[in-house]
């Protein structure tokens, strides 16, 4: 019973949350939306016993991919009405897109309520570790069968993140606004430091 309303309780505010973030004008909260739903699927998918894919959905997903388009959203300087005047040069578009896919759930509905579609279930019998979570079973898949593998894609990612810094890293040869040299502000005696002073008029500074 209370997983059951735990499922109807997650999937209104999934599409509801879903629904605004669409609709909402204004793309900050259409982001946050964005969160909320998020953090609604990730419920679902506890629900059914994924618990890894819920994770995934809460620390990359909200943790990282929406939080880096809130703060980019943020940031920039966006043009409301030019944002408004391309959605609605897009959205005949879009509406053929949407009944495309209405059309393709309708079909794949019916097609299994007609019981031409057989939906597997899997009997677990392929899980490295009987009777423990699918984190667990995962785990030792990827550390057994797929090490290298899993191995190969951290060696991926890695090159690509220093990559991306030798990219985006500048050399100056000289100091620049903002640098602080340390041993320079250790080595600054008292008198070589600013005083404050107050010139007559017509005076002007002693260097």
């Amino acid at each position: 019973m209370i997983q059951a309303i735990a499922f109807y309780m997650f999937a209104v505010l999934l599409i509801a949350a879903g629904t605004l973030t669409i609709m909402s004008r204004n793309p900050v909260h259409s982001v946050l939306w964005l969160i909320v739903s998020f953090f609604n699927a990730a419920g679902l998918m506890v629900l059914v016993g994924a618990e890894f894919i819920a994770m995934l959905l809460v620390i990359v997903y909200v943790g990282a991919v929406a939080v880096l388009f809130l703060f980019v959203v943020m940031m920039l300087n966006i043009d409301f009405a030019e944002l408004r005047a391309g959605f609605m040069k897009n959205f005949p578009l879009g509406i053929a897109i949407a009944l495309v896919l209405l059309a393709e759930l309708i079909l794949g509905i019916g097609a299994y309520g007609a019981g031409v579609l057989e939906l597997g279930t899997p009997d677990g019998s392929a899980a490295p570790l009987l009777g423990r979570s699918n984190i667990e079973n995962i785990g030792a898949l990827l550390y057994s069968d797929y090490l290298f593998l899993f191995e190969a894609a951290g060696l991926i990612l890695l090159v690509a993140m220093v990559g991306a810094i030798v990219l985006t890293h500048r050399e100056r040869a000289t100091a620049h606004r903002g640098h602080q040299d340390i041993g320079k502000q250790n080595r600054r005696r008292p008198e070589d430091a600013t005083v404050n002073t107050r010139p007559e008029v017509g005076k002007g500074v002693q260097l």
